[in-house]
């Protein structure tokens, strides 16, 4: 296939997956980076000025991955604070089917997390968006956790929630701070959950120790989002319900799942479908910078994190984060749920979509929206990604 010019795009004879239905033998225009006109081939107008692509027979067109939580690609992470490590992450992101993201922090010494918000607000603020992938702005996982669920956070600098620091954090980081991981057990979490609900920002619960009331108290004052369900959080037991429960048995609460077959169990992945169908859960990857590299020795967090074999742990074995693709992710939550398509589209796309306050414009394929857009083969391998209406991937230019 030619490298494609134009801006406005003519897909044609897909099968379309569409917010209500899907289409087979349809179309999809694009025009000025959005999706212009969705239908059915045999209701084709004039393609005039459009550049036809023609998709194999029996791939699957669906709306761009959108991934709430991840570190770092490639080399590079959002603590790195530079340019360069964010312009990565935006180029590497879509062979993964991934369109837009929210750039992760983690627990460090305020000053290294107020570069990297710093940096983050500075460039989603003069980023363009088009052919590669849109930051919707930054989560930040941590320092307002709770130590003896820490995980790979760095457990010397994590902080009880402080309300006022976040209200720093949010003015340097020019308001992009959009989803907070916390502990609201610990002085000052219901307070920080409550201000967060009320400005706009996502209160998560994460990296916890909090029992089953406390959370039922921390959904009263309007958190309504789970961190890496399963992983750092008190887990379900038959006289605790724990953080776990609440996620299985609380609507309210929507969850994060990191289904690379290392951090949760495929039966796990599965009773957790089971529990809150596609309807309330969210794919991630929780990827940090050695994604998309060989095996070896790197960095998180200022933290060694040894990567062998598909796992990246830190010295004593603790799960560091993941080197999972979004894409791998689609293909292994299909595998071990026998969920549809159509729902792992919710899980993968609209989900985060409507979480972020942006499905109007991102999540689905409609008319009107962003014309962020995957294309997958008959294997559900990421085959095309469109950013904006530009491709930002080609799987047969990287061949």
């Amino acid at each position: 296939m030619d490298k494609i010019k134009s801006t406005s795009i003519l897909l044609k004879g897909i099968r379309v997956y569409t917010e209500n239905e899907i289409i087979e033998n349809g179309y999809i225009k694009i025009k000025d980076n959005l999706i212009d006109e969705i239908g059915t081939t045999d209701r084709l107008g004039s393609i005039e000025d459009y550049e036809v692509l023609e998709i194999p027979s029996g791939y699957h067109v669906v709306p761009g991955f959108i991934d709430v939580h991840i570190h770092g690609v490639n080399g590079a992470d959002t603590m790195d604070a530079t340019k360069e490590a964010l312009d990565t992450m935006v180029m590497a992101l879509p062979k993964e089917g991934t369109t837009s993201f929210l750039a992760t922090t983690i627990t460090q010494e305020a000053e290294e997390i107020e570069k990297a918000i710093k940096n983050a607000g500075e460039y989603i603020e003069m980023q363009s968006g088009q052919g590669k992938a849109e930051i919707l702005g930054i989560h930040l996982e941590g320092p307002f956790v709770n130590a003896k669920k820490a995980g790979a956070q760095p457990i010397q600098h994590i902080i009880d929630p402080n309300l006022e620091l976040f209200k720093q954090w949010q003015a340097l980081a020019k308001g992009t701070i959009k989803l907070v991981t916390l502990a609201p057990e610990r002085p000052g979490g219901l307070e920080m959950v409550r201000y967060l609900k009320e400005n706009g920002v996502i209160p998560s619960i994460g990296h916890t120790d909090a029992t089953f009331e406390q959370v039922s108290e921390a959904i009263d004052a309007g958190a309504n989002h789970v961190t890496h369900l399963y992983n750092q959080m008190r887990g379900l037991h038959h006289r605790e319900p724990g953080v776990v429960g609440a996620a299985f048995l609380r609507d309210e609460l929507k969850a994060e799942m990191i289904v690379d077959g290392v951090h949760v169990h495929p039966e796990m992945v599965n009773l957790a479908y089971k529990q809150k169908k596609s309807k309330g859960l969210l794919l991630i990857t929780d990827s940090m910078r050695a994604k998309c590299l060989k095996n070896g020795t790197y960095d998180l967090g200022g933290q060694e994190v040894i990567v062998q074999d598909g796992k990246a742990v830190l010295g004593d074995g603790t799960l560091a984060g993941s080197i999972l693709k979004l894409g791998h992710a689609v293909k292994n939550v299909l595998q071990y749920t026998g969920c549809t398509i159509s729902e792992v589209i919710e899980m993968a796309s609209v989900n985060p979509a409507k979480q972020l306050n942006v499905y109007n414009r991102k999540g689905s394929l409609a008319a009107g929206k962003d014309a962020d857009i995957v294309i997958l083969d008959d294997q559900m391998n990421v085959y095309m990604t469109f950013c904006r209406g530009e491709v930002a991937f080609n799987k047969e230019e990287e061949a």
